[in-house]
C-alpha cells in the first residue's frame, strides 16, 4: 500500500491503528468544490467550511483565563503564556496570534461550548460522520446519506458542478450527495504529529521491510525541509500543501465556485499538547491569512469560513500534558462578511457542577445552528428549510449575531 493510497479507514485495516489516530492521520487533507452557474443562484457570498480532524482543543484556542476553575483544571496548559486578549477573560493561543488583525478588523469571532448533539462514546469516526451528515440521533445512529452542505445545495435551484479534479483520497461526506459537486485534492506530502509518528513507528518496529521505508521517508523529508529553509524559504515546505490548496480554491472562488469545503489534520493532542497543537494551530491560521490574502478585499468582504471539530477535549490536562476526548469546544468563524471581534455563545463555567459527565465543557449550543445562521445569513434560506431539510429535526434556537 502506497502512501498516496492510504486513507483513514484503509489505514486502520492494513496497519491496525487504532480508530483515534487513523481518524485524525495528517495525509489526508482534501478539498472539495461545490461550483454556480452562470446566473450565481447563489449570489456574491462565498462559504468556506474546514473539518478540524481528531477532536480540536478549543479550550486551548480559545482560553478562558477570567475562569477561575481554569487554572486549577490545567497547571501547565492553562498558564496563557504567550497569549492575545481576546474580551475580559479570553485569550487567544500564541500559536493563532497571527489572527489577531482580523479580530480587530471585526473579521474573526469564535463560538465557545458548542457541540454536534453527539455524546458520551467519543468516537472519532462517529463524531466526524455525525458532524458532516449534519442529522441522526445523539448516539450516531440513523444518519443521512448524504452531508448537510449538499442538502444546502440542493434547494437552490439552478447550480452546476464547477470543473475540478479528482486526485487520491476520497470527497468529504459534507458535499457528498445528490447535488452536483467536484473533488480535487493537492500532491500529499508526509507530514505527521509526534504522536502519530511515535505511534507509527511501534506499530513498524517489527515489521522490519515497512519500518525502513517508514524511517527513509522520514529522513527525506526532514532532509527536504532543512535544505529550504537553509536555502531562505522560511516557511514555504513547511506550508507547501497549504498553500496549494488555498491558492486552488481562491481561484475558483473568484470566479463560479461559491462553496469550498475541505479538512485539516492533526488535532489529536493526547499528549504534549503544548508542542503538538502548534503546527495545526499554524496551519489553521495560516489557511485563513492566505485565503483573504488570495481573494483580495472584495470577495474576502464576501466570504465566511467556518472551522468546526467533531468534538470537544477534557476540561483537564491528563498525565501526560495532553487532553482526551470531551464533548464542548470551539468553531471559528472568519471573513469579511462575519460580524467579529466577539465570542459568542453562553459560557458554561468550569465548577465541577458545570461539566458535562464531570470532566468535558458542557456544550450550551449546537454547532449546526451556527452553520445554518451562516447559510440563512449568506444566501437568504428560510428557518423552516434549514431546520427541516438540511438539518433534519434541528432546533436552531437563539443562535444569532454571527453574519453581518
Amino acid at each position: 500500500m502506497t502512501i498516496q493510497s492510504l486513507t483513514r479507514r484503509a489505514l486502520i485495516r492494513g496497519l491496525g491503528l487504532t480508530a483515534c489516530s487513523a481518524a485524525a492521520h495528517p495525509w489526508l487533507t482534501s478539498v472539495t468544490l461545490a461550483g454556480t452557474g452562470g446566473g450565481h443562484p447563489l449570489g456574491d457570498h462565498r462559504l468556506v467550511v474546514i473539518i478540524l480532524r481528531g477532536a480540536m482543543d478549543g479550550l486551548d484556542l480559545v482560553q478562558p483565563l477570567g475562569d477561575p476553575g481554569f487554572a486549577a483544571l490545567r497547571p501547565t496548559l492553562g498558564l496563557g503564556a504567550g497569549t492575545h486578549t481576546l474580551t475580559d477573560g479570553f485569550a487567544l493561543h500564541g500559536a493563532a496570534g497571527e489572527l489577531m488583525p482580523l479580530w480587530q478588523a471585526g473579521q474573526l469571532a469564535f463560538v465557545h461550548a458548542t457541540s454536534t448533539p453527539y455524546r458520551d462514546q467519543r468516537s472519532h469516526f462517529t463524531g466526524q460522520d455525525l458532524l458532516e451528515a449534519g442529522g441522526g440521533s445523539p448516539a450516531g445512529d440513523g444518519l443521512p446519506r448524504d452531508g448537510w452542505l449538499n442538502r444546502m445545495l440542493g434547494v437552490v435551484p439552478g447550480l452546476t458542478a464547477e470543473t475540478a479534479y479528482a486526485i487520491g483520497v476520497e470527497a468529504l461526506p459534507l458535499l457528498q450527495g445528490d447535488a452536483p459537486t467536484r473533488s480535487w485534492t493537492p500532491q500529499q506530502d508526509l507530514q505527521l504529529s509526534s504522536q502519530a509518528r511515535l505511534l507509527l513507528e511501534h506499530v513498524a518496529h517489527d515489521d522490519v521491510l515497512f519500518r525502513d521505508a517508514m524511517l527513509e521517508a522520514f529522513a527525506l523529508t526532514e532532509a527536504g525541509m532543512t535544505d529550504e529553509k537553509a536555502a531562505g524559504s522560511k516557511g514555504a515546505r513547511v506550508f507547501a500543501d497549504v498553500d496549494a490548496l488555498v491558492d486552488f480554491a481562491a481561484q475558483r472562488m473568484l470566479g463560479d465556485t461559491r462553496i469550498v469545503a475541505f479538512s485539516q489534520t492533526g488535532w489529536d493532542t493526547h499528549r504534549g499538547q503544548a508542542n503538538a497543537i502548534s503546527r495545526p494551530l499554524s496551519r489553521l491560521t495560516r489557511t485563513i491569512l492566505r485565503l483573504a490574502e488570495q481573494l483580495g478585499p472584495e470577495v474576502w468582504g464576501k466570504t465566511t469560513v467556518l472551522a468546526m471539530t467533531e468534538f470537544g477535549r477534557t476540561v483537564r490536562e491528563n498525565g501526560t500534558g495532553g487532553t482526551d476526548h470531551g464533548t464542548g469546544g470551539v468553531m471559528v468563524a472568519a471573513g469579511g462578511a462575519v460580524k467579529g471581534g466577539q465570542i459568542l455563545g453562553t459560557w458554561p463555567g468550569l465548577r465541577e457542577a458545570d461539566l458535562y459527565d464531570g470532566r468535558d465543557l458542557m456544550p450550551t449550543t449546537d454547532v449546526r445552528a451556527w452553520a445554518a445562521l451562516a447559510m440563512q445569513g449568506l444566501y437568504g434560506l428560510v428557518q423552516g428549510v434549514l431546520q427541516g431539510k438540511v438539518f433534519p429535526g434541528l432546533d436552531m434556537g437563539s443562535a444569532g449575531g454571527l453574519i453581518l
